[in-house]
């Protein structure tokens, strides 16, 4: 063997030991709305005051559904499955904006949505992820939700929750690498007739 292919021969094992990290998949998951952040979005949400925000003034804060994404449209129906799916719940203990829903029928329309941005990032040993044995993920961003209840387009009810900060760490350690999942193996392998 030449000096050369000796150097490149080190070189790559070099590379292969020590820089695999930086070839380990990533992953970035947006679903796509007017705000950037978690506080964007509580923020337009906190303008809306039940009883007096419409629907056109939903509009200007961000919450159409016919212009902004992914907004889901709830009717009545909905409410009732979402609020009642429970047998000893009973329309006297919800709130009387959702009540107030109810009664409307087709009178009322509700919108719930769920904007949100996540990054997921493998990190480790390269080989022991490639391989199965170990596999370290680290999941940041943030997802606010919502829902707003209108009648005669005026909001009578709004409810919000979610994860302002998502920092998580998630390690999966398989003793056997890819032995472990042998159940698939023995699934491929072929039958030998009896």
């Amino acid at each position: 063997m030449t000096k050369n292919k000796i150097k490149i021969s080190l070189l790559l094992m070099a590379v292969l030991i020590s820089g695999c990290a930086a070839l380990l998949p990533s992953s970035k998951q947006t679903t796509k709305s007017p705000w950037g952040s978690f506080d964007e979005a509580r923020a337009a949400f906190d303008r809306i005051v039940i009883g007096k925000t419409t629907f056109d003034e939903l509009r200007n804060f961000g919450f159409d559904p016919f212009s902004t994404p992914n907004v889901k449209i709830l009717t009545y129906l909905d409410i009732i499955q979402r609020f009642m799916s429970n047998p000893s719940v009973k329309i006297e203990h919800l709130d009387g904006g959702l009540k107030e829903c109810i009664d409307a029928k087709d009178k009322c329309r509700a919108y719930e949505l769920e904007p949100k941005i996540t990054s997921s990032k493998r990190y480790g040993n390269f080989w022991l992820d490639f391989l199965s044995f170990k596999r370290s993920v680290k999941e940041t961003g943030w997802s606010f939700k919502a829902l707003i209840v209108t009648v005669n387009d005026i909001v009578v009810y709004k409810l919000w929750g979610g994860s302002p900060m998502i920092d998580e760490d998630k390690v999966t350690k398989k003793p056997l690498g890819p032995l472990q999942d042998s159940d698939n193996l023995i699934k491929n392998l072929p039958v030998q007739g009896l």
